[in-house]
């Protein structure tokens, strides 16, 4: 009676030809045991054909089957996908995709254990049943086999010339597999891919220590990325070896499932790289893909909901002067800066690039290239912009069609079109104003701006009309004279009795301050007058580089003379002004204040072909 069951329900001798490494094709099995191990929610089952039983780990994914009862004990499965495994000399079968059958009120004959593996011949990696196909037939004696597979005969090669390239353990094993098939199971592993992406180092300092880390995207022949991570002395180790757009080998490391919160590379594992890792430098290879692209024209960025992750392909038009701003939560300066993309919808939007890539855009991306970007956020502050990620890649250049359709679109017209800003809105400190997008000072009260949740910013030009500078003491105030963290010359410090000035900041006296400006000033255009706030860096650009202990010193000596020639001198000059604009109680008092964020001197020359393109845009 249990034979007929049997071949009815359970695929017959399916265990003993996993064990073997014969390829059975999604095998029916019935999961006598389960059995939770660990802490950390792995699960371990007993798989029987009805003749014999084998053990089994669930794969991760799988999890969410037993916490909902849909796997339980004498349950039959059909095997979709799974692996072998050599575990403490013994073969353990990895499930990694499975389906429920049906369930079963008993167990189905008397399975004994199927005999140990034969540990000598090693353990097999490659999964079997399901989407995968059968091994290649052997090659004829004397001949080769047409069958052919990328991942197959490719041996790490190192490049020539030494130094520069990675060096590892020898012995590199050449059996490449695709990145599709790594799983945390594995003992041994070769993957072979090119590194689309390099993060920056970062560090870290807390209660558990310090450290640093950055991490890496590879992309193989397959089309399937895979994110990796370097902790410590293997990031110091690795950092300034690897680069992006060049082919390796990868093996050695730890596998885990991946957060796709943070991770949004499609293989659902990700690497930390350890001390047994090895990587070595291979040729060039046309196989594997520059990167993989899913490009949303620019135009299209207003129907896209923010905080989506987008890629978009465009000419670099325009990139802003390095900014800083310090992060609320850590305290740290980061840099910023804005480039404009514009591409062949006749569109263009603000893409903020942060740290090492702000510092080096004004060098890498002159000149208009086209520049690929993958997985930018998009934002809906200040109309649509997008933000780079830590996992976000840039490529200028890259070898694909569109480079081609968007470097001929920019020659023949795109240069001249008269495009669709998406940043047009009023959005943060650091962005990229345009011509078009410029208000007036008289649109801070008729568009009763700084009464939101989060500031109002606006860029207008505007002519310096007065400068309040009779403060007490000066149009500045006593700064730390620390330049590093956690002061940088910006906490205010007092003045002691014994005539030293005291931080409270760093907790230290020093014999000297450090001067910086604050003042307010009066900014008038055709349409209306403003007061503004200025602090040390926007007065520093007005008063041509004068610092504050300059005039300080100026002061102390008599020489009110050159004091207050400097002053006039930045009377009724032109400036464009970015600004912030935020209303605030002052005695019971709603009022709206506009601080100067950046001003910049104005550009006649190219005022006026800004003049004449809009005044040709309305005729």
């Amino acid at each position: 009676h249990n034979s007929i069951i049997m071949s009815n329900l359970l695929t017959a001798n399916c265990v003993a030809q996993a064990m073997q490494k014969i390829d059975v094709q999604n095998p029916n099995v019935q999961v006598i045991n389960i059995k939770k191990v660990g802490t950390q929610d792995r699960y371990r089952v007993i798989l029987s054909d009805g003749t014999h039983y084998i053990q089994g780990m669930l794969a991760t994914q799988l999890n969410q089957l037993v916490v909902d009862n849909q796997l339980v004990e004498n349950a039959i499965i059909c095997l979709k996908e799974f692996i072998t495994n050599v575990v403490q000399d013994k073969t353990v079968l990895i499930l990694l995709k499975c389906e429920i059958v049906s369930t079963h009120p008993a167990k189905i004959g008397n399975p004994t254990e199927v005999y140990k593996a034969d540990v000598a011949a090693g353990s097999s990696n490659k999964p079997v049943g399901g989407m995968y196909d059968a091994p290649p037939p052997a090659p004829a004696a004397g001949g080769s086999s047409n069958y052919s597979n990328p991942y197959q005969n490719q041996a790490s090669r190192s490049a020539s010339g030494g130094g520069s390239a990675p060096t590892g353990r020898s012995g590199l094993s050449s059996n490449i597999i695709p990145v599709s098939q790594l799983n945390p199971y594995q003992n041994k592993w070769v993957i072979k891919g090119r590194i689309t992406n390099k993060g920056d180092m970062r560090t870290w300092n807390n209660a558990k220590g310090e450290g640093c880390l950055f991490s890496i995207d590879i992309l193989d022949a397959s089309g399937m990325d895979i994110r990796g991570t370097f902790f410590k002395e293997d990031a110091n180790k690795w950092h300034n070896v690897l680069e992006v757009d060049k082919v390796y080998t990868f093996s050695g490391g730890r596998l885990k499932v991946a957060n796709p919160q943070w991770n949004k590379c499609k293989c659902q594992h990700e690497i930390t790289f350890d001390r047994s890792t090895d990587i070595q430098l291979c040729e060039e290879d046309a196989s594997i893909q520059q990167n993989i692209f899913d490009f949303s024209q620019i135009v299209k960025l207003e129907s896209i909901e923010p905080e989506s992750i987008i890629d978009i392909i465009g000419v670099v038009a325009s990139i802003s002067p390095v900014t800083s701003i310090t992060a609320k939560k850590t305290g740290n300066e980061l840099k910023k800066c804005e480039l404009t993309v514009m591409d062949d919808s006749d569109a263009q939007v603000n893409v903020t690039l942060w740290g090492k890539k702000a510092e080096t855009a004004e060098n890498e991306f002159a000149g208009c290239p086209v520049v690929a970007f993958k997985g930018l956020k998009v934002s809906d502050y200040g109309g649509r912009s997008c933000g780079t990620l830590m996992s976000s890649a840039i490529l200028k250049g890259p070898r694909i069609p569109e480079t081609e359709r968007i470097q001929s679109w920019f020659q023949n017209r795109g240069a001249n079109a008269t495009v669709k800003n998406l940043s047009t809105g009023g959005g943060g400190a650091g962005r990229v104003e345009t011509f078009e997008s410029r208000k007036t000072v008289s649109a801070i009260r008729n568009e009763q701006l700084g009464y939101n949740e989060k500031p109002d910013w606006l860029s207008f030009k505007a002519t310096i009309s007065f400068i309040k500078k009779d403060k007490e003491g000066g149009p500045w105030y006593p700064a730390c004279p620390n330049a590093e963290e956690p002061c940088r010359n910006m906490c205010k410090v007092i003045s002691t009795s014994d005539d030293h000035w005291q931080c409270e900041k760093c907790n230290k006296q020093y014999d000297k301050c450090t001067r910086r400006y604050i003042f307010s000033s009066t900014l008038s255009d055709n349409t209306s007058t403003c007061w503004a706030s200025m602090f040390n860096d926007q007065a520093l650009a007005l008063l041509g580089g004068h610092t504050a202990d300059e005039l300080n010193e100026w002061m102390q000596n008599g020489d009110y003379d050159k004091f207050e020639k400097v002053f006039d001198d930045a009377l009724f000059t032109d400036w464009i002004v970015k600004a912030k604009v935020k209303s605030e109680l002052v005695a019971e008092e709603q009022r709206v204040k506009t601080t100067a964020y950046s001003i910049s001197p104005v550009d006649y020359a190219k005022e006026s072909r800004d003049l004449l393109k809009a005044i040709k845009g309305l005729q």
